[in-house]
């Protein structure tokens, strides 16, 4: 494997680089919606948005392990819990713009909605799955949990399965993105599918 030499204080510049890139789409949302800027239907704009920006942090926290073993560096891998952090901050503004914005917060309006609609029940369950490996991404719960730390944070592959199939059946017209999503998602999955297999087959 190829050892990049990363001193100390050049890997902590480069996390606080990735870190400010990771939060421009959230700083460009804000100005758009601020700015009056998401058109016609504000809330489906920022459904939208936020939507892309989970799946394709969550692909790209994917991604990672593949590209280190493809390139012989294991550099990526020191952004595996950036990213999938990243990409829970996201799918909770995603989860937020449903609740407040679209649901206006009401009970009544969730149970009516998410009985009729199968893409918001796996929305949401997909986001339930993301809530504990958020809160365990640290290396102390690594160290505590043991061999079950990685178990349990192998429910990424299926939260990322979960998540195309989401957008694909949110989807009425254009289906181009979405494929480009499961595309990406194929070519990742079939470069973990021995461990996929031993998992879940």
């Amino acid at each position: 494997m190829v050892r990049i030499k990363v001193s100390k204080r050049q890997l902590r510049l480069l996390k606080v680089i990735v870190f400010v890139v990771c939060l421009l789409p959230f700083s460009f949302i804000v100005w758009d919606t601020l700015n009056n800027l998401l058109g016609a239907d504000p809330i489906q704009t920022l459904h939208f948005k936020t939507g892309d920006w989970t799946l394709r942090f969550l692909l790209l926290t994917l991604s990672l392990s593949p590209l280190s073993r493809l390139f012989n560096v294991p550099l990526p891998l020191r952004f595996s819990r950036m990213f999938g952090l990243f990409t829970f901050f996201y799918a909770s503004m995603h989860m937020l713009v449903w609740l407040v914005l679209d649901q206006s917060l009401s009970i009544d309006n969730m149970l009516e909605d998410v009985p009729a609609s199968p893409y918001i029940i796996l929305g949401l369950l997909a986001y339930t799955l993301l809530i504990p490996l958020a809160a365990t991404s640290t290396a102390h719960m690594m160290r505590v949990m043991g061999d079950s730390w990685f178990t349990l944070h192998k429910l990424i592959y299926l939260i990322a399965v979960m998540g195309v199939i989401h957008f694909f059946w949110l989807t009425k017209l254009d289906y181009i993105e979405p494929l480009i999503y499961a595309f990406v998602l194929s070519v990742l999955l079939a470069f973990r599918w021995p461990v996929i297999k031993r998992i879940f087959l």
